[in-house]
C-alpha cells in the first residue's frame, strides 16, 4: 500500500503549489486513519528537502515517487523511493528520512544508536540499518523483488544532521557493515544523494517499477514453526527491526552482564499477538546458546513445544532438544542460579504452582527468576485464558526486586501478524469491549476479514486455503470434549444442528494441530495454537459471547463442562461473585481475542448468536460478496470488509 504515488513531475509540482501535504493527509487518512500533528510536521519538514534533492534535470521527469509504503507483513512504512530504470530492469532506491541533528554510537550494541525520541534520549537502530532492515523485508516478500525484476537501493538522508569531518559517531567503523549497503547522507550531502539516485534510476518508466512493487506477488509469510530449523542451525530467518533489534541488542548484553557479574537481570517484554515475541525469543535461544550459555526456553503451552520438537526431530538429537525447550513447571527443583538464562514465552500464562494439581513448589515466576542469573518474560497480560493464569508484570516485577534483580520493561509495538496491521488488533478490541481504541470505525484493509453465515460455508473456505497447510478451523470452549473418543475420527463433539454441520473437536491423537494435515479435518481450541500462527483462520465463536441490548456480553454458563480455563469460577462465584464475572468476562474476551489474530493473512468468522453476528457486519461496515463456489447467491452467506473513501459503507 502506498499512501502517496506519482511521477517526479507531479511531485515537484505538488510541492511548488503548496497541496503536497495536504494530499498525503488525505490519503493516509482514508487509507490507513488518524496520524498525529508531530508525523505530519516531518512530512513538511523532511519533504521540503526532498524536493531540493530531486530539483535535478538529469533525474528522469517520468521516473516514479512512492511516499509513505506500507511493507507486506508488517506495520512498517518506508518514507520515500524513487524508481525507474537501467540499462536492465526496475531499478528503486529506497530513502529512510530522519530529522535528527545528533546522536551518540552505543558500544557493545550491534546496530545501536542514542539520539533524542519521544521527549528523551533513547537508543534506537542506526539509520543505515533501519532502511537495510526494511529493504530486507521487500526482498523476503516480494517476488517482483526475489526474482530479481527489480534492484533495490537503499539510503538514509538525515538533512538536519552535520557529519563532522574527521570524526562523527554515526559513521563509526562499527556501523561500517550497514552503511556500505545503505549509504548515510546529511545536511551537506544533497550533491551526493542525487548523484547516488541517478547512478540508479537512470531513466524514468511513469512507475512501471513502482507499479511492479506495489502489486508484485506477496509470498507466502514465513512462520516461526516453519523457520525454526534454520534458526537453530544458524541461518538468520527474520529479520529484526526497530525496537526487536533494540530489545534483542539490549537483551543480549544484559545477559552477559548477568553471567560476568553475577548480578541478576530481569527483562518483562510486553507485547501484543503478532509483534514478534516468540521469534525475539527464539533468536535469543539459539545467539545466547552459540555464546557457551546455558539457557532455556520456556513456555506453559504444550502445542508450541510439541511444534518445535516435531519440528527439529531427526535433525538434531532428542537430547539436545530437550535442554533447550522446558515446561514451566520444573523449576522449583532448580537451584539458585543454576541457569544462565530463561526465555519464557506467554509469560502471561504461568501458573502459580507446579504439578498435576498446583501444589509443587511456591511460585512459578519466583522459580524462573530464582533458577538463573539473567531472565526474560514475553507477556500480553491480555492473553489470560484460564482461571489459573496467573503472570503478570506487576507479579514478575515484584519478585525479581525481592530477588534482588535489576527490573526493565521494554516494548514491542510492531505488528507482523494481520498483514502487519496494527490497526486490526486495536479495531479487535474496541469491538470485544476490551478497550476502548481510536479505531472504533475501521481498520487498514489490507487484512482478509470476513464474516460468514454458515458454518459449512466457513469449512470450505478455509479448505481452499489450505493449499499449503497453513488454515484451520479454531472454536470458543463451548462443546464438550468426550475423553472416551478423543482418537475417534467419526466422533464429531462440535455439532450446530441448524446448519447440519458436525466436526472432530480438538482430538487427542494429534500434539501438532497447528502442522498436521490431518487436523485439517478437525476443530481446534485454543490450547491447540496459542503461541503458534497460521495464513488464514476460521474462527466459530460459540454461545458463551454474545450481543444483547446493545452490548458485547459473555457467559461463562455455555462454555463446556469439560472446560478447565474457568475451573474453580463457581466456587469464586459464592465467595465473591463481582470479581468472579470479571475474571470470566475477561477470560472469555481474551479467547476469542487470540483465536481471532492467529492468522497471519486473513480470518473468517461464524457467530452462533445472529445478533452478535449482525453487530460485527455493522462494525466493520459489511459488503456483500457472491462466491457461487460456497453456495447459492439468492441467500449469500459471505460478508466481506469493503473500505470506501469516508469510512466503512455497504458497498
Amino acid at each position: 500500500m502506498i499512501i502517496y504515488e506519482s511521477i517526479k513531475s507531479d511531485f515537484m509540482d505538488d510541492v511548488e503549489q503548496g497541496v503536497l501535504i495536504n494530499k498525503i493527509f488525505t490519503n493516509f487518512r482514508n487509507k490507513i486513519g488518524k496520524t498525529s500533528k508531530s508525523e505530519i510536521n516531518s512530512w513538511q519538514n523532511s519533504l521540503r528537502c526532498m524536493y531540493m534533492v530531486m530539483n535535478d534535470e538529469e533525474i528522469p521527469y517520468n521516473s516514479g515517487i512512492a511516499i509513505e509504503y506500507k511493507i507486506p507483513t508488517s506495520s512498517k512504512r518506508i518514507d520515500f523511493i524513487i524508481t525507474g530504470k537501467d540499462e536492465e530492469r526496475g531499478t528503486a532506491v529506497v530513502v529512510e528520512l530522519k530529522q535528527w541533528s545528533e546522536a551518540e554510537k552505543v558500544e557493545g550494541k550491534d546496530g545501536i544508536v542514542k539520539t533524542a525520541l519521544s521527549g528523551g534520549v533513547r537508543e534506537t537502530t542506526h539509520p543505515s540499518y533501519q532502511v537495510n532492515s526494511y529493504t530486507s523485508l521487500i526482498r523476503d516478500f516480494n517476488e517482483a523483488v526475489t526474482q530479481n525484476e527489480v534492484a533495490l537501493y537503499p539510503c538514509a538522508y538525515l538533512h538536519n544532521y552535520f557529519i563532522q569531518p574527521l570524526y562523527d559517531p554515526l559513521t563509526d567503523d562499527i556501523y561500517k557493515e550497514y552503511i556500505q549497503s545503505a549509504p548515510i547522507f546529511d545536511s551537506q550531502g544533497t550533491k551526493q544523494l542525487r548523484d547516488f539516485i541517478k547512478k540508479h534510476v537512470k531513466y524514468g518508466d511513469n512507475k512501471k517499477t513502482l507499479y511492479a512493487i506495489e502489486s508484485g506477488k506477496i509470498k507466502p509469510s514465513k512462520s516461526l514453526q516453519e523457520s525454526l530449523l534454520k534458526m537453530i542451525n544458524g541461518n538468520e530467518e527474520f529479520v529484526m527491526i526497530d525496537e526487536q533489534k533494540v530489545i534483542y541488542e539490549q537483551a543480549r548484553y544484559l545477559a552477559k552482564e548477568a553471567c560476568n557479574t553475577g548480578k541478576k537481570k530481569t527483562l518483562i517484554v510486553k507485547g501484543g499477538p503478532g509483534t514478534g515475541k516468540s521469534v525475539l525469543a527464539i533468536q535469543l535461544l539459539v545467539h545466547l546458546t552459540s555464546e557457551e550459555m546455558l539457557c532455556h526456553y520456556v513456555t506453559k503451552n504444550t502445542a508450541p513445544r510439541e511444534v518445535y520438537v516435531a519440528k527439529l526431530k531427526g535433525h538434531i538429537k532428542r537430547s539436545s532438544i530437550d535442554n533447550l525447550f522446558k515446561s514451566s513447571g520444573i523449576y522449583y527443583e532448580m537451584n539458585h542460579n543454576e541457569l544462565d538464562v530463561v526465555l519464557v514465552d506467554e509469560a502471561h500464562r504461568l501458573n502459580e504452582k507446579s504439578g498435576l494439581f498446583n501444589h509443587l513448589g511456591e511460585n512459578q515466576t519466583m522459580e524462573l527468576i530464582n533458577s538463573s542469573k539473567f531472565s526474560v518474560f514475553f507477556i500480553d497480560e491480555r492473553q489470560r485464558i484460564h482461571f489459573k493464569d496467573a503472570g503478570k508484570i506487576e507479579t514478575i516485577k515484584d519478585y525479581a526486586q525481592k530477588a534482588g534483580a535489576d527490573v526493565e520493561i521494554v516494548e514491542l509495538s510492531s505488528q507482523f501478524r494481520c498483514n502487519g496491521s496494527n490497526g486490526y488488533l486495536a479495531f479487535l478490541d474496541d469491538v470485544l469491549e476490551i478497550n476502548e481504541t481510536a479505531n472504533s470505525d475501521g481498520f487498514d484493509m489490507d487484512y482478509d476479514l470476513q464474516i460468514v453465515d454458515d458454518p459449512n460455508v466457513l469449512f470450505k473456505m478455509i479448505l481452499k486455503k489450505n493449499s499449503n497447510n497453513k488454515a484451520r478451523l479454531l472454536a470458543g470452549y463451548c462443546w464438550e470434549w468426550d475423553g472416551r473418543n478423543k482418537n475417534n475420527l467419526n466422533h464429531h463433539g462440535i455439532v450446530i444442528e441448524k446448519y447440519g454441520f458436525s466436526m472432530s473437536w480438538n482430538l487427542g491423537n494429534t500434539k501438532t494441530y497447528a502442522i498436521d494435515k490431518e487436523s485439517i479435518n478437525q476443530v481446534g481450541c485454543i490450547h491447540t495454537l496459542q503461541g503458534l500462527e497460521l495464513e488464514y483462520v476460521g474462527v466459530i465463536i460459540g454461545k458463551d459471547l454474545r450481543y444483547e441490548n446493545n452490548q458485547v456480553v459473555t457467559d461463562f454458563t455455555k462454555r463446556a463442562r469439560t472446560d478447565q480455563s474457568i475451573k474453580g469460577l463457581k466456587k469464586l462465584m459464592r465467595e465473591n461473585p463481582d470479581e468472579a464475572y470479571c475474571i470470566a468476562d475477561e477470560i472469555i474476551k481474551n479467547t476469542y481475542r487470540v483465536l481471532l489474530t492467529r492468522g497471519q493473512k486473513g480470518c473468517y468468522i461464524y457467530c452462533e448468536d445472529e445478533a452478535l453476528s449482525q453487530y460485527l457486519k455493522r462494525r466493520i461496515g459489511i459488503g456483500k460478496q457472491f462466491e457461487e463456489s460456497f453456495y447459492d447467491e439468492k441467500k449469500p452467506s459471505v460478508y466481506k470488509v469493503a473500505q470506501v473513501r469516508k469510512g466503512y459503507e455497504t458497498t
